[in-house]
């Protein structure tokens, strides 16, 4: 599927949907590189998500609830995503080999029963020593409970900053807002489209041209804020 017949897609099933107020900035393709990918053991696990509040609330233009309610009520499973593959022995016999990837899967999963609605790819990576995850929807059977799935539909992307502590992980994604801003006042440069029909912006920059953005710009609290994004999470450990 070209580009144009993504945007028109997406602005169709947007509608559809109902997804009309949007806090994370999606870009059609991913965030990194693969040489700045990297792994941290250390975040697999079961967590409890809970909401964080900005620290500047002066930079939000209003007060609407950002998170719905599987974001917050779930258990976040993040596990090493394994590929399963088949092959035949020297001596003609099956065979699987377990092949770890460089991403995580993660999953919401209902405290009423352990299944998983919600599934999305992260990658983590790393820009001038700073950790960052790109969100890509893996499978999602609905949207209306997730702020994560109806902000992520398809296959696009949203970045978040990870900041490890023990035993708590704290996930800020770049806003809307902010993407808006920096592009209006030109502070960056990044290719986008608007897309009118939903009123939202999309980035269909190169992911060179997007980790040159976060390079520059991401660091720097001037630019890009992390402790005041409307969609942010504290993510604590489940013993």
């Amino acid at each position: 599927m070209n580009r144009l017949k993504a945007l028109i897609v997406i602005a169709l099933i947007l509608l559809t949907t109902g997804c009309n107020d949007f806090f994370m900035i999606c870009s059609l393709n991913p965030f990194y590189l693969d040489k700045d990918v990297v792994l941290k053991p250390e975040i697999e696990g079961r967590w409890n998500a809970n909401p964080l509040r900005p620290k500047n609330k002066s930079k939000i233009n209003n007060e609407s609830s950002v998170w719905k309610q599987a974001d917050t009520t779930s258990m976040w499973k993040i596990e090493r995503f394994i590929i399963e593959e088949s092959m035949k022995t020297k001596r003609g016999k099956d065979s699987t080999i377990f092949k770890p990837m460089n991403y995580y899967l993660v999953k919401l999963i209902s405290n009423q029963a352990d299944t998983s609605t919600y599934q999305f790819k992260m990658v983590l990576f790393r820009v001038n020593k700073m950790l960052y995850a790109d969100f890509m929807p893996y499978s999602n059977t609905g949207l209306e409970k997730s702020r994560i799935a109806s902000d992520n539909y398809l296959s696009v992307h949203t970045l978040a900053r990870v900041v490890i502590r023990n035993k708590q992980l704290d996930v800020s994604w770049l806003g809307a807002e902010s993407m808006e801003e920096m592009i209006g006042k030109k502070r960056v440069r990044v290719s986008y489209r608007w897309v009118s029909s939903v009123s939202r912006l999309l980035l269909t920059g190169s992911s060179q041209q997007l980790t040159d953005m976060i390079d520059r710009y991401a660091g720097e609290s001037r630019f890009i804020d992390w402790e005041s994004q409307r969609a942010m999470l504290t993510l604590n450990r489940i013993k």
